[in-house]
């Protein structure tokens, strides 16, 4: 109840410095019209993550009237925070949200995969959302399979069944290998369903390429190498070209089938540290995407691949002079001088899942660290907007960091991106 007293209180102080133009006095800073002003058209997007029923279905079982309520209400929580952008996961684990004729029913809808929820989730979003001026990207991950190592708890008739060659167990999950071309194939028909049955705004992939590395484990793709590595340096370079391929050839056939629809990606958001390459960003991560996701996410936005990129910047911003392995501070100049000159549009990832988190820093207990966010990305122009994670996380705005936010920065209406 508390929890929701503070929303309540949060959103009629929107309402008040909406209506007063008093936000700069309420938080102590510069009027955002002191920096650049919020264009008129820009991504506010949410995340809308259905794996392991993280954001929606609040849990599986409900009845379809209970989902459909469910999900129509998260719709409504983005209109009222005036973002303009829902990016809903629809393929979590190789399952589909849709009735597809390439992948079983999620489990997450009604607790077994392949059963059908009696509606059409991917549907009646992309309606609903429409009808509230709100753009619908469809959020696809390309080769995970399942989050355990047994293949028997897929349904029978699931492909990865059909195809065990397909599977690679690596790190407590099994993936479809991205070495193979007929995974490569796969996975874009079956993305391309999708994309041909609805009027989807966008095509989303996560950050989610080769897993993310675990220690003292091994992926193991040496049999699709041995077959089909032979061209490049090294499996590295191989693997990089498999990512590529799928970038470049999903790209080509979303614009093919429906020209209007977008194509973006979500990336974690350090491409390479500095020491690693002098390209790279002022960071010492510990996971870099080129090396370790072989996901070579600089090319796709200087070549022109993807029409829109959100690294996850899910740090703090902090002094430039301050020392940390990964700082928003000073990944947002490196994306934005990535993104310069280039046709892919640049929106930042925004942690809005820690704010609040008791497990998380000092700082992330600041209702105000979001908003300073968006007043440092608004010195740089190419920074076109923002997506939060995630959709639970905007629902319940536990120290009011969203509310806060939006009085700030999301005073009046803006078109999304197209």
């Amino acid at each position: 109840m508390g929890r929701l007293s503070r929303r309540t209180f949060a959103m009629a102080a929107l309402s008040t410095l909406a209506t007063t133009g008093s936000a700069a006095a309420d938080t102590g800073r510069a009027p955002v019209a002191a920096g650049r002003p919020r264009a008129v058209t820009e991504m506010r997007g949410v995340w809308l993550a259905t794996v392991a029923n993280r954001d929606w279905p609040s849990r599986p079982g409900l009845t379809a009237a209970q989902q459909r309520t469910e999900l129509i209400a998260h719709l409504d929580t983005a209109v009222r925070d005036r973002l303009n952008t829902v990016i809903f996961q629809v393929r979590p684990t190789a399952d589909a949200l849709w009735p597809s004729p390439y992948e079983p029913w999620s489990q997450y809808l009604t607790g077994t995969q392949g059963v059908a929820p009696g509606w059409d989730p991917l549907k009646t979003a992309v309606e609903e959302a429409h009808v509230r001026g709100l753009q619908l990207h469809a959020w696809f991950n390309p080769y995970r399979i399942a989050n355990n190592t047994d293949l028997t708890k897929l349904v029978a008739s699931h492909p990865a069944r059909k195809h065990p060659d397909w599977v690679v167990t690596y790190g407590g999950k099994l993936y479809y290998n991205p070495g193979l071309p007929q995974v490569r194939l796969f996975v874009e028909n079956a993305i391309l369903d999708a994309v041909r049955k609805y009027p989807v705004d966008a095509v989303h992939f996560d950050d989610y390429f080769y897993p993310y590395p675990v220690a003292g484990q091994t992926f193991d793709d040496d049999a699709a190498y041995d077959k089909y590595g032979g061209a490049f340096a090294d499996r590295a370079a191989w693997r990089r070209d498999n990512i590529d391929r799928l970038i470049r050839e999903t790209a080509a056939r979303i614009k093919q089938i429906r020209p209007g629809t977008r194509f973006g990606v979500s990336p974690f958001g350090v491409w390479r540290n500095a020491a690693t390459d002098p390209r790279g960003s002022d960071t010492t991560a510990g996971v870099q995407t080129y090396d370790d996701l072989c996901a070579d996410t600089r090319k796709w936005v200087r070549e022109g691949w993807i029409d829109y990129i959100v690294p996850q910047l899910y740090w703090l911003a902090q002094p430039l002079d301050q020392r940390v392995p990964a700082n928003y501070s000073v990944l947002v100049p490196w994306w934005s001088e990535v993104a310069r000159g280039s046709k892919t549009k640049l929106y930042i990832g925004e942690a809005l899942y820690k704010a609040g988190d008791p497990a998380q820093p000092a700082a992330w207990q600041d209702p105000g660290e979001l908003s300073r966010h968006l007043t440092l990305a608004d010195a740089h122009p190419e920074v076109r907007g923002h997506v939060y994670f995630a959709a639970k996380e905007v629902a319940v705005d536990q120290i009011g960091a969203m509310a806060r936010l939006v009085a700030d920065h999301y005073q009046q209406p803006a078109k999304a991106p197209r």
